[in-house]
């Protein structure tokens, strides 16, 4: 078997190289807010250009822990007429749980919103350590339910909504479609980049790719340890994986083919096929965890963009 670095892309290993040679210290070497700063600043330098949207707004949302901001980017500006409003997908930014913010999915959500015709709404949840799981989850939750409650007041329409993340955000959002199904809430898509949905089984993807990568092993540990009281049991919305999905939305799961999480996405995509749930997959080959926000170095970011529009598009003309 070849080595992970051998399955790296031509631009992933040039991209690797330059981290390498910047020596720039891992998250979990860092405290918390040096983390947190450093991977904003990190993400600013790899996403690349930000396309200009029409209509972008910054609101609250009432939550369980008090008000949380929002953000909204939408493709026209606010139209008064009820039948123009527009679907919408609420974003879940990854990072662990820890790190990460609306700044760091600004460029991904600019993209998308342009190609699809959608809205998005992105949640700046409670991050650990000062907030523990289930906090992000439950902002995330009450975010979904406000919206389709109360959307129809910002110009989108709350019975055609759909939920994504990346990462652990793609773990809020597989969690926030589950907890939709039970409270009666109809979703036309789940939408996950290499979502983590379980946090004890070491799969293959993650003995091979968990060193050597941007997303290592000791990275994980320091997230799961951040976002969870000690010693409590694994709360199961942690790991959606062992989650009854019968009767979930239709899911769309896209992968980088050297990450540690691919084999949890791959798992996740066949339970949601055993309960019925009409699922796609899409991997990219050669790159890893967290290429979407990396347009400037890997050109497959901008595909990723792309398909991930074109799902939304198909899944609010179903």
């Amino acid at each position: 078997m070849s080595s992970a670095y051998d399955q790296f892309n031509e631009m992933t290993r040039a991209l690797l190289a330059n981290i390498q040679r910047a020596a720039f210290p891992p998250l979990n070497e860092l405290s918390v807010e040096q983390a947190r700063r450093a991977y904003s600043s990190s993400v600013g330098a790899m996403e690349g250009g930000r396309m200009h949207v029409p209509r972008v707004e910054d609101f609250l949302i009432p939550g369980p822990g008090g008000l949380m901001r929002a953000r909204l980017w939408a493709p026209v500006l606010r139209s008064p007429h009820d039948a123009d409003l527009l679907p919408v997908m609420v974003w879940m930014h990854g990072g662990g749980f820890v790190v990460g913010g609306l700044d760091t999915c600004e460029a991904l959500c600019r993209s998308v919103v342009l190609q699809s015709g959608a809205a998005i709404v992105a949640v700046e949840y409670r991050l650990a350590p000062e907030h523990k799981f289930p906090a992000c989850l439950d902002d995330c939750f009450a975010a979904v339910q406000w919206l389709a409650n109360h959307g129809h007041t910002l110009g989108l329409n709350g019975s055609r909504m759909a939920v994504g993340g990346d990462s652990a955000g793609g773990s809020l959002a597989a969690s926030s479609a589950l907890m939709a199904r039970d409270a009666g809430i109809p979703l036309a898509l789940q939408a996950l980049f290499y979502p983590s949905v379980q946090s004890s089984l070491q799969t293959e993807s993650y003995k091979q790719f968990a060193q050597g990568a941007l997303l290592t092993a000791e990275l994980m540990r320091w997230f799961e340890i951040n976002a969870r009281v000690k010693d409590e049991p694994i709360d199961w919305r942690r790991e959606p994986l062992k989650g009854d999905h019968v009767g979930v939305a239709p899911a769309w799961i896209g992968l980088a083919q050297c990450d540690a999480l691919y084999d949890e996405g791959q798992l996740y995509a066949q339970k949601l096929r055993d309960a019925g749930v009409p699922t796609e997959v899409r991997v990219w080959p050669g790159v890893l965890h967290d290429f979407i926000n990396m347009n400037r170095f890997i050109p497959e970011a901008a595909q990723a963009h792309t398909a991930l529009a074109q799902a939304l598009q198909r899944a609010f003309a179903a």
